[in-house]
């Protein structure tokens, strides 16, 4: 979607096609040759612009410069954690922000969330508010989506699965979606961890050590830091961690609810994106041997 838009983006500065009443439309940043030999490519406003005027090129890209929006479009990415997703609010100045000030908790009883966890309760998509609407709004709304997505999930899902809770499958669905780029791997990642709790296994996964690392992770995940006990290391801890690590997308929380039958109980990343499934340790450290060594 965001390839396409920019590609209309590119189109109505090329051809001068902005007509009055033309189109009413969702603007991603360009980055595009006309916006970057304009050198306005980073400063283009996201939202949703209506045209009531014709314009040329020139006049339309100095209109996405200014952000002379009729709706202030904010887009949480799937994989994002909440201090990402605070962070996306803070730097939209179309928004006021009513939430800059406030705890998790806080923030979480704001919104109406229950028990005063958001992490991993928001649903990653992109929201339209008109200007100068709350952050709170946002918030509330994204909060609202993910648990219709996870409710849905959770009353299609496969039987047998070791979740007490709805709530359990979504921190599940976190580590699925941090753990693969693939989306096809998805359901056999889930699969993997869905063995590993049935046998007592711990998980043994780098997003969840990373996530218990929080601002000190610095891009460098090093055998002190596995070896480090927090609440979120699984491999000194078994079971699942505490809360979710990221928001998942409605395809990760599916996964992890619908898990493919699979005996694999390893599996070693090729690096480019994809895994080595293995059902037996041997077989994982000749993968590991051949990918990562």
């Amino acid at each position: 979607m965001k390839k396409l838009i920019k590609r209309v983006v590119l189109l109505v500065l090329a051809l001068g096609i902005a007509g009055a009443g033309w189109l009413t439309w969702y603007a991603a940043r360009p980055q595009g040759e006309v916006a970057r030999l304009l050198g306005k490519g980073d400063s283009i406003k996201l939202g949703v612009y209506t045209l009531d005027r014709p314009l040329t090129p020139l006049q339309l890209l100095d209109t996405f410069e200014r952000g002379e929006v009729s709706q202030v479009a904010v887009q949480f990415i799937e994989g994002r954690n909440l201090r990402e997703v605070r962070a996306v609010l803070a730097a939209q100045p179309l928004l006021n922000q009513d939430s800059a000030t406030l705890s998790e908790a806080e923030l979480a009883q704001a919104i109406g969330a229950e028990d005063g966890r958001l992490e991993g309760r928001l649903f990653p998509d992109t929201y339209l508010f008109a200007p100068h609407s709350s952050d709170l709004d946002v918030l509330r709304r994204a909060y609202r989506l993910q648990q219709q997505k996870l409710q849905a999930a959770w009353e299609t899902r496969a039987p047998g699965l070791p979740y007490r809770t709805p709530y359990e499958a979504l921190i599940m669905a976190s580590i699925v979606e941090k753990e693969t780029g693939a989306a096809f791997e998805r359901p056999t990642i889930a699969g993997v961890f869905i063995n590993r709790l049935r046998l007592g296994m711990r998980l043994q996964t780098d997003p969840t050590v990373i996530y218990g690392l929080g601002e000190r992770f610095d891009g460098n995940l090093r055998k002190v830091d596995l070896q480090r006990d927090t609440p979120y290391n699984t491999y000194t801890r078994s079971g699942l961690p505490p809360t979710p690590i990221a928001m998942p997308s409605e395809a990760a929380i599916r996964a992890a609810l619908n898990p493919d039958k699979t005996d694999a109980l390893y599996f070693v990343s090729r690096g480019d994106g994809t895994h080595v499934f293995s059902s037996t340790l041997e077989a994982h450290n000749r993968a590991v041997n051949r990918y990562q060594r």
